[in-house]
């Protein structure tokens, strides 16, 4: 069985790059092999001017006590992305394929001399093989995660900028609505079971790695399970996606008490920067060992009737965070209290788009995440409490593979204790090019 030589794969890209109009190509081999490839190339101009945190609280969008206001050449929500897919001859009814996708940066990463900084971010998310048959669907491998992954799919920003972080990661990607409407579902390894098309309607099960719920996580010996349930249809011009995704695990503390963990942030007035404060708690309240259960829900539809598009999405849960799905030590400590109790978290995410012509499209936005302190919190400056943005958007697509946006993006930020707040106002214009 001959399958794809190196030399075919050089002559395939040759013929890419002297036509780089044309769409994705395939590479044909012997007995029903075949190598594809597809990609982003995502590049964006952001500019970010951000109000002093004056409340002190950990925050993506400004950590220090001054004004902040930058410029920056970056990706979006999106990093660029290259990916090969390799599809292997349909055994037995059994189509077997494997993708593997690299997610570069295009800015440089931090430090006070980024320009000499060549080498950056390259991240390795997608490495998985599918099997796909009557049955349905396993896939096994390193892949997007079930829990809110369709809200961030059917976010507008995904191939966008929406809210970035330029004050604190320069290196990354912006957020998005990360933090402000839905919390990001990570890449992670994986066993995943989907059943076929029953009636539009398909149920995916996923086994994957656990995650530190705290920074008081020790014994993490059960799995993280989600699952998904969702319906796609169409009904004369009126399409209509809608899921319903969860997320159970739980693992075991360590038997020491309260957390000793820096878990707020405080203005250090030598420095003019942010110094992190140890929580102070009662010790009778402290939860000593036992468990941590991160639990949630995620729902959402997306409608598109004609030229017109609208989609919400929402989640709660306990011991999630405000950012990532299941923060952990991370991100401001917000999924669990330093009492070792879990906190509720949820959020929404509201959309509105209009394809005013065959190549413009207008499209609008609102998120929010909000926190919520347990009875045993203790009471204190520098808890996340509330997170919202509204981003506008103008599209315009030069050809099916070239896309052209503007977005104007406000972001605010909230703490608990404090009566101050912290508002962005950010301004994006960037290209896309898919293949």
């Amino acid at each position: 069985m001959k399958k794809l030589t190196i030399g075919a794969l050089l002559v395939a890209m040759a013929v890419v790059m002297a036509a780089p109009a044309q769409a994705a190509f395939t590479v044909g081999g012997e007995n029903g092999w075949a190598l594809s490839t597809d990609g982003i190339v995502n590049i964006f101009g952001i500019y970010a001017t951000t109000e002093a945190n004056k409340a002190g609280g950990f925050s993506l969008l400004n950590l220090s006590n001054s004004e902040d206001q930058k410029f920056g050449v970056r990706v979006g929500l999106l990093p660029s992305i290259i990916a090969l897919n390799v599809k292997a001859p349909t055994v037995g009814g059994v189509e077997s394929n494997v993708r593997v996708a690299f997610y570069p940066n295009v800015q440089n990463n931090n430090g006070d001399n980024q320009r000499f900084e060549t080498a950056p971010n390259i991240d390795n998310r997608e490495f998985f093989y599918t099997a796909t048959g009557k049955y349905g669907q396993l896939l096994a491998g390193r892949a997007l995660n079930l829990f809110q992954g369709q809200n961030i799919l059917n976010d507008m920003t995904l191939f966008t900028a929406g809210v970035a972080d330029m004050s604190v990661v320069r290196g990354g990607t912006s957020l998005g609505h990360i933090g402000y409407g839905y919390l990001y579902t990570n890449f992670g390894p994986q066993f995943r079971y989907t059943t076929p098309d029953m009636g539009g309607v398909k149920v995916a099960l996923e086994v994957g790695e656990p995650y530190a719920i705290s920074d008081q996580s020790g014994k993490q010996d059960i799995p993280r399970l989600e699952a998904e349930v969702s319906y796609a249809g169409k009904f004369g011009n009126t399409s209509v996606h809608a899921w319903l995704e969860g997320l159970w695990q739980q693992d075991t503390r360590n038997n020491i008490g309260p957390s000793i963990t820096p878990a707020h942030f405080v203005f250090d007035p030598t420095t003019g920067g942010s110094i992190a404060v140890p929580d102070t708690v009662n010790p009778g309240t402290a939860r000593r060992g036992g468990h941590n259960t991160s639990l949630g829900i995620a729902p959402g539809v997306n409608v598109q009737i004609g030229a017109v598009g609208l989609m919400g999405s929402g989640y709660y849960g306990q011991g999630l965070g405000m950012y990532s799905a299941q923060d952990g030590p991370a991100l401001g400590h917000s999924s669990v209290a330093s009492d070792g109790k879990e906190r509720n978290q949820w959020g929404f995410l509201a959309q509105a788009t209009y394809q005013l012509t065959d190549a413009i499209r207008l499209a609008a936005n609102y998120g929010r995440t909000d926190n919520c302190a347990n009875d045993h919190d203790p009471d204190y400056v520098g808890l996340m409490k509330t997170h919202e943005a509204v981003v506008g958007q103008v599209n315009w697509n030069l050809n099916k593979f070239t896309q052209f946006t503007f977005e104007y993006i406000y972001a605010r930020d909230s703490w608990f204790g404090t009566n101050h707040d912290m508002s962005s106002n950010q301004f994006a214009l960037g290209t896309v090019f898919f293949w």
